[in-house]
């Protein structure tokens, strides 16, 4: 899991995750994202040296996968993170993901075209967001936003706030809803409420970890 170095809360979900599936181990490499906007310099933190260079010290420690844990790609567009997948697998010949294709994987998966959106991004990241998703055939037709900037503060969102986001944007009856961002901890509310709701509730780190899981099971890159 290549992680951006403020994020908190995608390591030890994905420690909970993986604790009930058995099986599997994940590994993380952390380089700099500390906020999170449109400006040059938070959009320069996801420039591709960094990742590539995590990546390589990933594949030292010859994991199946390595996938960037990070949604960037909401915002920067999805053929940024298909073009990083193919970067990293020619650099390391290791299989690679992100979250953000694993997301549009399950989407096509589950025939979603509705989506309510639930993320702790600020007005105008978040539009930007939804202008992406729409490129990509998905209508938001509920969003809720948290308004933040700093990586770190996605973190301390309770998990009761990210609930009660996510009821409001099912009040729309959207196919789906999905809690874009790793450093939001949504997996256990998103489990919740999917079996209370009967409607899919995608969260970012869950939807990442089992993207990384069919990738492992596939044949090598």
């Amino acid at each position: 899991m290549l992680t951006p170095s403020s994020n908190t809360v995608l390591e030890p979900v994905t420690a909970r995750l993986l604790a009930r599936r058995g099986g599997a181990t994940a590994h993380f490499a952390r380089f700099r994202v500390t906020e999170i906007g449109l400006g040059d310099k938070a959009l320069g933190q996801f420039e591709d040296a960094p990742i590539l260079a995590a990546a390589a010290l990933l594949a030292d420690a010859k994991v199946d996968v390595i996938a960037w844990n990070g949604t960037s790609a909401s915002w920067l567009g999805l053929q940024r993170d298909r073009d990083l997948v193919s970067r990293i697998e020619s650099a390391t010949g290791v299989r690679a993901t992100t979250c953000m294709l694993g997301f549009f994987e399950d989407f096509a998966r589950l025939g979603v075209k509705t989506l309510g959106l639930v993320t702790p991004y600020t007005a105008d990241v978040q539009q930007r967001i939804m202008d992406t998703y729409r490129t990509e055939g998905i209508a938001v037709i509920a969003e809720e936003h948290s308004g933040i900037s700093d990586n770190f503060s996605f973190g301390l969102i309770a998990e009761q706030e990210i609930a009660a986001a996510v009821e409001r944007t099912l009040a729309a009856k959207p196919d789906a809803v999905a809690i874009v961002c790793t450093n939001m901890n949504g997996a256990a509310a998103a489990e919740r409420l999917q079996a209370m709701r009967g409607v899919p509730v995608l969260d970012s780190v869950a939807v990442t970890l089992e993207a990384c899981l069919r990738r492992a099971a596939a044949a090598p890159p």
